[in-house]
Order: structure tokens, then C-alpha cells, then sequence
């Protein structure tokens, strides 16, 4: 397909992409009031399958209630509408985005009686840090971008706005040649990527931080926690340090659209042997045919779509 799907869901009904518009005096556009989700669809071993969704779709309802955005649909509703995507438009693989967001009422920062319009579309795009960085892994710069903190913005809701902290520290990345950003945290200390939760390996124990370093508590970080706890892996739970950073035996970034990203570099000093390591390919392949339907035991989270070739 595509980079994006033909037909898009919007405000209950199935449209095609051209008439998915909203005003440009929205609310949503001047001040990010808005909430949004990524899910993916892979073409797992039983048909098309959605890792999480509903998993997804509750923590866009939470992001929603933490910002006062009252979705005029239920989880069930818009559950159902990522599906019927997949199906109108003959996904195999794509990346789903549902978004919420107040439209136009009034200028004011506050919404008063802005509508909320919701919309969901599908696309599709490929490995999420560039060809090969699966495989390869990537090049990533601490930004001098600070993640903001919970006292500014709840850390914990995926919501636009924020993401302009991400967005300057990725554009930051790319014009210095690197592949990603990585934000530290107003006390110093690693928060995440742009858009990714990170994982430290040393002495063949995982290292992630915690809601207090300023991360979103990520869908893909919790699936790498569940796996690595099946796997009997030694997990811990905290601040993490630059002097971990750079002292680790491999780093991995994890997230919905970045999956299991290998970190092979940080600012030109290589991360363990320069390469991929063991335990990053274990978890990331553990990932990969989970969410693909290989492997038994995590079919409560796999959404599988029926469609007349697997009926």
C-alpha cells in the first residue's frame, strides 16, 4: 500500500483519506490539545493481528481523562474501528494511529465547548529508525534537550502537545547525522528517546527506569519486562545513570513503531562491541514472534482479523 491507508475512520464513519479534514482555527492545532495511540497490525501466522489493542486503546482513554478530553465513543467503539481499517483497507502490516482532539469553539486556551473529533488511520512505515536498524542497530546523541517533567506536563498521558520536547530533540539528532535522540531528565538523569523507552544490559541483567525518571510506561517496555521475566532475566527497576550508559554491555531502544532497536553508538562511543549483542537479539526475536503468533502463551493480546483467507 501506500504510505497511508484509502479509507480512514472519522468520527464513526468509514471515509476515504481525502475527507478526513478538520478546520484550521481547531483548538487541537494551536495549543496540541489532543491524545493519540500507535498500534501495530502484523501478518502473523493466523492472518492479519494487532498487537495490544486494547491495551492501546484503554491508555488513550486514560491519556484523554488525565487532560480532561472526553472521546464521544467507547474503548469498544474504537477497538472496532481499528479493526474494520484493517479489513476495508487489506492490511497485512501496518501502524495504526488513533487520535482524539478538541476542534474549534474558541481561540482561548481554554476548550470551553470545543467539539472533540476522533479519527483512526492506518500506514504504513517500514523500520521505524531507518532501514536496517533492526538488524544493524543505530546511532544516537544525548540530546541537549531536556525531557520536561512531571510537574509540567503528566508524563504518564500520550498527548501532542508534549511532543514538541521530542520532536526538537529528534530534528537535533538527524542535523548532527545520528539516528536518535536520547533525552535526559531535568535531575540529569536518562529518561528516553523521542519516542522510545530504553533498556540497559549489564553483566546479563536488564536495567530500565522507572515513571519517576519522566517516561511514558510504555506498552512495548512492559512486553520486554513479561518476556525477559518468562526468560527468568534479572530485572531492574530505576534511575539510570550515564555512567551505566556507557559501561553497558548493550542498550536497546523499545517502542511500538521501533520494536526492538538495537543502540550500537552514543555520540561516536561505541556500546559494548559496536554491535548487537546477545541478549538484544534473544529479547528482540522473543518480541518478533510474539507479536507475529509464533509462540504460545500471550494470545490475550493478539487481535487476529478475520477476512475470507483465514475464516
Amino acid at each position: 500500500m501506500s504510505n497511508h491507508s484509502n479509507l480512514m475512520w472519522h468520527n464513526g464513519k468509514v471515509i476515504n483519506w481525502e475527507d478526513g479534514t478538520t478546520h484550521v482555527m481547531s483548538h487541537g492545532l494551536h495549543y496540541g490539545s489532543a491524545v493519540f495511540e500507535g498500534i501495530k497490525c502484523y501478518n502473523g501466522s493466523k492472518g492479519p493481528t494487532l498487537f495490544r489493542l486494547k491495551d492501546h486503546i484503554v491508555r488513550l482513554f486514560n491519556s484523554a481523562n488525565i487532560h480532561n478530553i472526553k472521546i464521544p465513543f467507547t474503548v469498544q467503539e474504537l477497538i472496532s474501528a481499528c479493526e474494520e481499517l484493517i479489513i476495508v483497507n487489506k492490511i497485512l502490516n501496518g501502524y495504526i494511529r488513533p487520535i482524539a482532539f478538541y476542534g474549534y469553539d474558541t481561540l482561548g486556551v481554554h476548550p470551553q465547548q470545543c467539539p472533540v473529533t476522533t479519527s483512526v488511520a492506518v500506514f504504513d512505515w517500514g523500520e521505524y529508525l531507518g532501514k536496517g536498524a533492526l538488524e544493524k542497530g543505530v546511532r544516537v546523541t544525548i540530546s541537549p534537550w531536556r525531557k520536561f517533567h512531571s510537574s509540567s506536563f503528566p508524563t504518564t498521558a500520550k498527548a501532542s502537545g508534549q511532543y514538541i520536547n521530542s520532536m526538537l530533540a529528534a530534528r537535533d539528532a538527524k542535523e548532527k547525522g545520528f539516528d536518535e535522540a536520547l533525552l535526559l531528565n531535568q535531575e540529569g538523569t536518562i529518561a528516553e528517546g523521542a519516542g522510545q523507552n530504553i533498556f540497559i544490559v549489564k553483566d546479563n541483567q536488564l536495567h530500565t527506569n522507572i515513571e519517576s525518571s519522566s517516561i511514558l510506561m510504555g506498552i512495548t517496555r512492559d512486553t520486554v519486562i513479561r518476556i525477559a521475566e518468562s526468560q527468568n532475566m534479572v530485572i531492574n527497576l530505576e534511575s539510570l545513570s550515564l555512567g551505566q550508559l556507557f559501561s553497558a554491555d548493550e542498550v536497546f531502544f523499545t517502542g511500538t513503531a521501533s520494536e526492538i532497536t538495537p543502540i550500537k553508538e552514543v555520540d561516536g562511543r561505541k556500546i559494548g562491541e559496536g554491535q548487537p549483542g546477545p541478549i538484544t537479539r534473544n529479547i528482540q526475536k522473543q518480541y518478533l514472534d510474539l507479536v507475529h503468533g509464533r509462540i504460545k502463551g500471550y494470545e490475550e493480546w493478539l487481535t487476529v482479523i478475520k477476512t475470507k483467507d483465514n475464516d
